[in-house]
C-alpha cells in the first residue's frame, strides 16, 4: 500500500500526524512535555484509536522515575563517582531543572504527557513499548563526542543559565507550547553544537522511529516529544531498518586524548629525572616540591571554596600532584568521593535538587550540589596547577 497523509481526514490538531506505510498506520502525536493540551490530546487519541500498541518516548529508567515518582531518591552517587559520570549527572540535573521551572509555571509536569499514555494503554489492555534509547547510553554518547572546550562550554553555560534569574515570561510559556518552536530550538541547537544535535536528536530519531516500526500490530500510536517528530516520519516514510547496536554503544576515547592523558605525565616525570642526572638531587627535589604544592594548593583551594569537608580538603591538597600525573582518574572525582563518603547528601536534599539547581546560594547548601561544587573546582584547580607546574620545570630544564 502507498503511503499518504491521513492527518486531515480526522478530527485532530497539527500535532498528530498520520501515516500509512506497507499496510500499517502509525498514529504519530507530538507533544509539547509540559502542557496538560498534550497530557489530554494523548488520552483522546488512544481512547478513540484504540491501536494494536502504544509506543512511548521513554527508556525503561525514565519511566520507572515517572511511575514511581521517585527520580533522584535512587541514585547512587558513590557508582556515579566510580565510573566517572559525575558531568553527565549535572547536565540531566540542569536539563531536568530547566523543564521542571517550566512546568511549575504551566501547572504540570514534565513527562504527564508520557505517562498519561501508559495510564490509558493499561485501561485499554493496550500493550505498551517504550522506544527511547537509554538516557545513560544517550548522555555518555553526547559527553564523549565532545571535546574538552565543548564539554567546559556547555556546563558552563548551562549552569549559569540554570542558576540565574531569568523569568520565564508568559511569551515564553506561549511559544514552549508550539510544536514549531520546539523544533526551531532544536534546529538551532544543531547549528550551535552540531555534535549534541546529532546524539540528542538525530540518532533519537533513528532510534524511536527503528522501535515503533517493529512495534507488534497494524495500527500503532507513538507519543514523543515535537521536536522528535518531523525526524521520526523521514525515517518511518524513507529509510530503511538499521542495526541499532551501532547507536548503542558508548564511543572509545579518542587516541589523541590517550595519548595526551599518558604522554604528559611522562614528558614530566621524564623532565624531572633529566633534572635529577644533569643538575643534581637537591634541582630535581626542588621541582618536585614545587610540582606539589603548585597542584595541591589550587585543588585545596577550590575545596575550600566549595565548602569541603575538612578531609576533602586534605586529601584534594595531597592527592592532586598524584592524579595529575596519571590519566585513570582526577582530582576532582576522588575529591567528590571522599566528601560523599564525609557528608552524604540526605533523602530531602536528593528531592529538591531539580529546585536547588537553580539558585546559587543552593549549590553550597545542598550536599549534592556541594559534592559537584567539590568536583568542578578541585578539577579546574588542579588543572591550573599543571600547567603552572608543567611550566616551571619546563623552564627550569631550559634553564
Amino acid at each position: 500500500m502507498t503511503e499518504q497523509n491521513f492527518a486531515e481526514t480526522r478530527d485532530y490538531p497539527a500535532d498528530v500526524q498520520i501515516v500509512e506505510k506497507n499496510g500499517r498506520e502509525y498514529i504519530i502525536i507530538g507533544t509539547a512535555h509540559v502542557s496538560q493540551e498534550s497530557a489530554d490530546l494523548v488520552r483522546q487519541v488512544i481512547a478513540q484509536e484504540k491501536p494494536d500498541t502504544v509506543c512511548i518516548e521513554l527508556d525503561e529508567q525514565r519511566y520507572k522515575t515517572l511511575s514511581e515518582q521517585r527520580k533522584w531518591e535512587n541514585l547512587d552517587l558513590r557508582q556515579i563517582i566510580r565510573q566517572q559520570q559525575l558531568p553527565t549527572l549535572v547536565v540531566n540535573l540542569l536539563l531536568a531543572s530547566y523543564q521542571r521551572r517550566i512546568g511549575q509555571k504551566l501547572g504540570v509536569m514534565p513527562g504527564t504527557e508520557l505517562l498519561e499514555a501508559a495510564n490509558v494503554a493499561n485501561e485499554f489492555n493496550i500493550p505498551i513499548v517504550l522506544v527511547d534509547r537509554d538516557v545513560r547510553i544517550t548522555l555518555r554518547r553526547a559527553w564523549s563526542s565532545m571535546s574538552f572546550w565543548e564539554k567546559m562550554n556547555l556546563l558552563a553555560s548551562g549552569i549559569v543559565g540554570a542558576a540565574g534569574d531569568n523569568e520565564i515570561t508568559e511569551e515564553l510559556l506561549q511559544e514552549i507550547k508550539k510544536k514549531d518552536v520546539l523544533s526551531e530550538l532544536m534546529r538551532e541547537l544543531g547549528e550551535v553544537m552540531p555534535v549534541l544535535k546529532s546524539v540528542l536528536i538525530d540518532e533519537r530519531d533513528t532510534y524511536i522511529a527503528q522501535k515503533t516500526r517493529h512495534a507488534v500490530g497494524e495500527k500503532i500510536v507513538a507519543v514523543v516529544g515535537a521536536g522528535h517528530v518531523a525526524g521520526i516520519l523521514t525515517n518511518l516514510r524513507e529509510k530503511p531498518d538499521i542495526d541499532l547496536s551501532v547507536i548503542e554503544e558508548i564511543p572509545p576515547p579518542s587516541p589523541v586524548g590517550k595519548i595526551l592523558g599518558w604522554g604528559i605525565p611522562l614528558l614530566i616525570v621524564g623532565m624531572l629525572v633529566y633534572i635529577g642526572f644533569t643538575q643534581g638531587a637537591s634541582a630535581a627535589g626542588n621541582n618536585l616540591f614545587y610540582w606539589v604544592l603548585a597542584n595541591g594548593i589550587p585543588a585545596a583551594i577550590g575545596a575550600i571554596l566549595a565548602f569541603g569537608h575538612p578531609l576533602t580538603i586534605l586529601i584534594s591538597f595531597f592527592g592532586a600532584p598524584l592524579t595529575s600525573l596519571t590519566p585513570v582518574i582526577g582530582a576532582g572525582y576522588v575529591a567528590a568521593f571522599v566528601q560523599v563518603y564525609f557528608q552524604p547528601p540526605v533523602v530531602k536534599e536528593f528531592q529538591t535538587v531539580s529546585d536547588d539547581v537553580g539558585h546559587w546560594r543552593k549549590w553550597w547548601q545542598n550536599k549534592l550540589l556541594r559534592v559537584l561544587l567539590v568536583f568542578f573546582l578541585t578539577t579546574l584547580g588542579s588543572l591550573i596547577g599543571t600547567y603552572v607546574g608543567a611550566a616551571e620545570i619546563i623552564s627550569n630544564l631550559a634553564g
